[in-house]
């Protein structure tokens, strides 16, 4: 297994993903070169990042690709909210997937806290 596969906040980002995919399906066809696109290279930039620090050789390298996926987790954040306001996505699933996000945030954060040390 690559060291990534082993950090919960890779995993649980990798299916955020996969769930923001499905989410984007449904968002009107106008938006397909917008809000879509946007979200999901938000989304994806999250694990990839992780993957990819994770595969550094220092972890001061590590954390600085960390808070990049902790950056891509914000801009992600702020889409999805807006995805909400504009009625999109229903209100219920915008909360399910902030409150996903930010515990993903919390573990990133915890990383860096981790490698900073």
């Amino acid at each position: 297994m690559k060291p990534h596969q082993k950090l919960n906040a890779w995993a649980d980002s990798f299916e955020l993903v996969k769930e923001l995919y499905a989410v984007t399906k449904m968002l009107p066809p106008e938006e397909k070169f917008g809000l879509v696109s946007q979200i999901r290279r938000a989304a994806v930039s999250v694990p990839v990042n992780i993957a990819e620090g994770a595969a550094r050789k220092s972890p001061k390298q590590f954390a600085w690709f960390l808070y990049v996926s902790l950056g891509s987790l914000t801009e992600l954040d702020t889409l999805i909210l807006l995805c909400g306001t504009l009625e999109f996505v229903s209100r219920k699933e915008c909360d399910r997937l902030v409150e996903k996000m930010d515990i993903i945030g919390k573990m990133i954060y915890g990383l860096i806290k981790s490698l900073e040390r």
